[in-house]
């Protein structure tokens, strides 16, 4: 009788569901502030919520020092079951075969089919294959202070890289004021690509046997243009070190007139200044007409080391569901991923108007750098910073840094070509 009972009891127990009990997920965040991180916090916990008996942990590194911290912890073995990916990032770890391809869950999963083309497209931006699912898009343009402007006599957004040298100018000749909020520390190499490719009139990185470009003359000249700017005094003198948080305060405190950021940029402007005072418009042209603003894009991918790879899909699937996508690019101002979210009253606020006008112009070419290339992390957040900081400082001709650049750069080119 006891026996019947333990085994009646034993089937019992066989047929309830169980709890995912004690399993901890690893997320980390590299692309942080306050209230990103509160926003994740947030989301979060939804997804605990739905999934009792799981805990995330999340860590969450300086922006500043990420690239660096993040691959210590990577070879020390400490890696998570999500990261939040920088497109730059993404070739690095994908072709060391340390990120899982999330092709088998989009293939299952209800949204898929509703993301935008372009998501789609920089997800699979590594061996045509879905090493990371893109969570917002980041464009450049071109926020001014019409305050300033006004002051010093401007009486428009700058449309080329001549008026935008003259506005700098103008308002530079204002006592305590500057005319461009320069980005010469860590994340700066947007500027230099988008100033060197618009004087370049193309942003085309290598010719088809790999040898990069970005050393020829055109190039040279824009990333003389903004060394230039930076001597004759028309961005702050410790604007050589500033990183995002900084050119933003120097923006949004009227110390200086332009800024050239993504909509990220424009939540913490918003809640500072006057929404009559500032406005985005379009990046400035070259003398071919066209503009090249950098695009770039963050993701969130799946550690192939990760035990617990079902629940880890689940969690990118909340972050990146509609309902967590939404909230999330709500705050940190990201360009979003789902068709359906253009039209959300959100985006139609008028400041979203320059960089909606800039996808709409035919002579306006979002520029994606070369981040398939397995060497380009390193490049973008160790080699270009050192040296832009010492082409800013004079201590590196333009010409010769653009050398420098186009030399490691042909490298990796052709090594990547060798292997296709």
């Amino acid at each position: 009788m006891i026996r019947k009972t333990l085994l009646a009891l034993g089937a019992s127990l066989l047929m309830m569901p169980v709890a995912q009990a004690d399993t901890t997920l690893k997320l980390v965040e590299v692309i942080t502030s306050p209230e990103r991180t509160e926003t994740l916090k947030e989301i979060v916990k939804n997804f605990e919520a739905a999934n009792p008996g799981v805990k995330v942990e999340i860590t969450s590194l300086p922006w500043g020092q990420a690239f660096e911290k993040f691959a210590t912890m990577v070879s020390a073995g400490d890696t998570p079951d999500v990261v939040e990916m920088p497109d730059r990032w993404l070739s690095l770890y994908a072709n060391k075969g340390m990120l899982e391809s999330l092709e088998p869950y989009l293939a299952k999963w209800e949204h898929t089919k509703d993301l935008t083309d372009r998501a789609l497209e920089m997800g699979r931006y590594v061996n045509k294959t879905a090493y990371a699912l893109p969570y917002g898009f980041y464009l450049r343009a071109l926020f001014y202070n019409k305050k300033l402007f006004a002051q010093a006599g401007v009486a428009a957004p700058p449309k080329t890289l001549a008026e935008f040298d003259d506005a700098a100018k103008k308002v530079s000749a204002i006592p305590g004021k500057f005319g461009y909020c320069l980005r010469g520390g860590p994340g700066g190499l947007n500027g230099w690509i988008m100033f060197g490719a618009t004087a370049n009139g193309d942003n085309t990185f290598f010719k088809p046997d790999g040898t990069s470009t970005i050393s020829e003359p055109g190039w040279v000249k824009g990333i003389t243009f903004l060394t230039d700017l930076y001597k004759k005094g028309y961005a702050p003198k410790d604007s050589v070190n500033w990183g995002f948080n900084e050119i933003v305060s120097g923006f949004y405190s009227g110390t200086c007139a332009m800024l050239d950021q993504d909509p990220d940029a424009l939540i913490a402007i918003a809640e500072r200044m006057n929404k009559d005072d500032y406005d985005v418009a379009p990046m400035p042209k070259g003398e071919a007409g066209k503009a090249f603003p950098t695009l770039g894009y963050g993701s969130w991918s799946m550690f192939a080391s990760s035990k617990q790879k079902d629940l880890a899909w689940k969690l990118i699937a909340t972050l990146d569901g509609p309902e967590g996508n939404i909230a999330w690019n709500k705050k940190i101002g990201a360009l979003p991923i789902y068709a359906a979210a253009i039209k959300d009253p959100f985006y139609a606020d008028p400041k979203f108007k320059g960089w909606f006008d800039e996808l709409a112009d035919k002579d306006v070419v979002p520029t994606v750098m070369p981040t398939y290339l397995q060497e380009f992390a390193f490049f973008a957040d160790s080699i270009a910073v050192k040296t832009t900081q010492q082409a800013l400082l004079g201590q590196l001709q333009p010409d010769v840094m653009a050398k420098q650049w186009g030399d490691y750069l042909t490298k990796a080119q052709v090594k990547f070509l060798a292997k296709k």
